[in-house]
C-alpha cells in the first residue's frame, strides 16, 4: 500500500474541511458540526469517502478490468437519466436525485471513462497506427463529452479531453499533440489579432515547415517572395479597374495560389509528407476563418463574456467578472503569511460567490497567504508525481494507462480551478479535488485514486 498517497489524500480532505468551515463561520454558527452548516455535511461525506476507499480496496483488482465496460455503460445511463430527469443548478443540468441523495453523475463518469479507455487501449491488438483503433478510443471519450455538453457542463466536457495524455503515453506522436495545442493557440490568437496578421503568420509557419521537412531552403524563400509580390499585386492591381479587395482577401488568394504549386512540387519530388503540411495549413486557415462564427453562435453569452474578460477584451467587475475580481482581491489581501484561520474579512463578508465550491482556493489564499497556497500547490504536485510513479511501475498496460488517466484528470481539475480563481483561466465551474464542497466529486476522486492503489497492491501480491 502506498501510504504516502493515502496521507496526502487525508491532508487535502482536512484542508478542505477547514476551508469550508471558514467560509460558513459566523457568530451564529460557531460549531463545526452544526447541522445547518456545510462543514458538517462535508464531514459526513468525508466519512463516506473512508468507507468507499475501504470497499474499493476489498474488491479484487481484476474486477476493475473485467467490468470496465459494464461500469462505463452504467455511468452513461446515469448521465442520460440526468439529462432527461436531472435538476438544473446554475445553468447546468447535471444533478440527479436518487431518493434523498442528489449526485452529479458526470463525476463518476470520469472514473468509468478512465477505466474504459485503459481497457480499450490496453488490449493486445490495439495499435495507434490503426485508424479504427484510434476511432474506438476517441468514441470512448466523445460519448461523455457529448452528454456533458448536453447538460451545459462545459468544464466537465473539457476534463474528458485531458485524457489525451493517456494516448500520448501509449505512443501517440508528439506532433499530433503539438498540432492540437497549436489550433487552441490559433483560436485564442484569432480573438486578439486581425485576420490579416494571422494569415501572414500562418504563411510563415507553412513555409518554415516546408523548408524544414523538404530541406529546400532556397525554394522556401522564393515562395515567401512570390506570396508577398502576389499579395501586393492583388491588393493594388484590381483598384485600376474599380475593384477593391481587402488585404485579408488578397493574402488568402495569394496563399491559396501557392498550395497547388507546393502540391505539384511535392509530387514531382516525391515528398509525400508535404501534402500533410498543406492540409495542416488549410485546416489552420479554416480555423482562423471560423473563429468568429463559433464564438458568436456556438458559445453561450456568459462563456463569451468570461473569455473576453480573461483576454482583456472587455471587463465588467460588477457583472460577469465579479467572481474572479473578488477572488483575486481575497487572495491578494492574504499577503505572504495570510490573515489567520477564521480571520479572512473577504470570506466573512461573503464577497465571493460559490466560495465553498468552485472558489474555495481564495479562502485558503486569504487566510493562509502565499505560504499556505504554496503548501497546497506542493501537495497536489507531490500527489501527481507519486501517481505517475505508481503508473510507471505497473506491469499491466491497463493499470499503467489507467494511472495516467487518473493523473490527467486530477491535474486538469487543480490547474484549471486554481487558474480561474487567480484570473488566468476562464471560469468553467469545476471543483478543486478533495477540497471543494460536494460529495459527488469527493467520492469520485477517492474512487479514482484508490482503484489505482488497489491495482498497485494486486500487482505486488502477484509478485510475492
Amino acid at each position: 500500500m502506498d501510504w504516502l498517497v493515502v496521507l496526502m489524500w487525508l491532508a487535502l480532505m482536512s484542508i478542505g474541511l477547514m476551508g469550508i468551515y471558514a467560509v460558513g463561520y459566523s457568530d451564529e454558527h460557531v460549531r463545526f458540526f452544526d447541522p445547518a452548516s456545510r462543514s458538517s455535511a462535508q464531514a459526513m461525506w468525508v466519512g463516506v469517502a473512508f468507507l468507499i476507499a475501504f470497499l474499493v480496496m476489498l474488491v479484487e483488482g481484476r474486477f476493475y478490468h473485467f467490468f470496465a465496460e459494464a461500469l462505463y455503460a452504467l455511468s452513461l445511463l446515469l448521465m442520460v437519466a440526468t439529462l432527461l430527469f436531472g435538476r438544473e443548478i446554475n445553468g447546468s443540468k447535471s444533478w440527479l436525485a436518487l431518493g434523498p441523495l442528489s449526485v452529479q453523475s458526470v463525476e463518476f463518469m470520469k472514473v468509468a471513462t478512465a477505466l474504459m479507455l485503459a481497457k480499450v487501449m490496453g488490449a493486445h491488438e490495439f495499435r495507434l497506427q490503426n485508424v479504427r483503433d484510434i476511432v474506438r478510443a476517441a468514441l470512448v471519450v466523445a460519448a461523455p463529452v457529448g452528454l456533458a455538453l448536453g447538460q451545459h457542463d462545459m468544464g466537465s466536457s473539457l476534463v474528458f479531453v485531458a485524457l489525451i495524455v493517456v494516448l500520448y503515453r501509449a505512443g501517440l506522436r508528439t506532433w499530433i499533440v503539438l498540432s492540437g495545442l497549436f489550433f487552441v493557440f490559433l483560436f485564442i490568437l484569432s480573438l486578439l489579432v486581425a485576420q490579416e496578421a494571422i494569415i501572414i503568420f500562418l504563411g510563415l509557419v507553412f513555409v518554415g515547415i516546408f523548408m524544414i521537412v523538404s530541406q529546400r531552403y532556397r525554394y522556401g524563400l522564393i515562395a515567401i517572395g512570390i506570396i508577398a509580390v502576389s499579395t501586393v499585386a492583388l491588393y493594388f492591381g484590381p483598384q485600376l479597374f474599380d475593384v477593391h479587395l481587402s488585404l485579408f482577401e488578397a493574402l488568402l488568394i495569394a496563399h491559396a495560389a501557392m498550395l497547388p504549386v507546393a502540391a505539384v512540387y511535392a509530387w514531382w519530388s516525391r515528398l509525400h509528407y508535404i501534402f500533410l503540411v498543406v492540409g495542416f495549413f488549410v485546416a489552420a486557415v479554416g480555423t482562423c476563418y471560423s473563429v468568429d462564427y463559433v464564438f458568436d453562435n456556438v458559445l453561450k453569452e456568459h462563456q463569451r463574456r468570461r473569455i473576453n474578460d480573461l483576454l482583456g477584451i472587455e471587463s465588467d467587475i460588477k457583472g460577469w467578472g465579479y467572481n474572479v475580481y473578488q477572488s483575486k482581491v481575497a487572495i491578494g489581501s492574504g499577503g505572504f503569511t495570510g490573515k489567520g484561520f477564521l480571520e479572512g474579512t473577504q470570506t466573512k463578508g461573503s464577497f465571493v460567490p460559490e466560495q465553498s465550491t468552485d472558489f474555495i482556493f481564495c479562502t485558503l489564499g486569504e487566510e493562509w497567504g502565499f505560504v499556505g497556497a504554496l503548501v497546497v500547490l506542493a501537495l497536489y504536485l507531490l500527489l501527481l508525481a507519486r501517481l505517475v510513479g505508481i503508473a510507471e511501475r505497473q506491469k499491466s498496460t491497463f493499470a499503467k494507462l489507467y494511472g495516467y488517466g487518473v493523473a490527467a484528470i486530477l491535474f486538469f481539475h487543480f490547474a484549471v480551478n486554481i487558474g480561474m480563481t487567480i484570473g488566468v483561466m476562464p471560469v468553467v465551474g469545476i471543483p478543486l479535488p478533495f477540497i471543494s464542497y460536494g460529495g459527488s466529486s469527493l467520492w469520485a476522486f477517492t474512487i479514482l485514486i484508490f482503484v489505482l492503489l488497489k491495482l498497485d497492491v494486486a500487482q505486488y501480491d502477484q509478485q510475492q
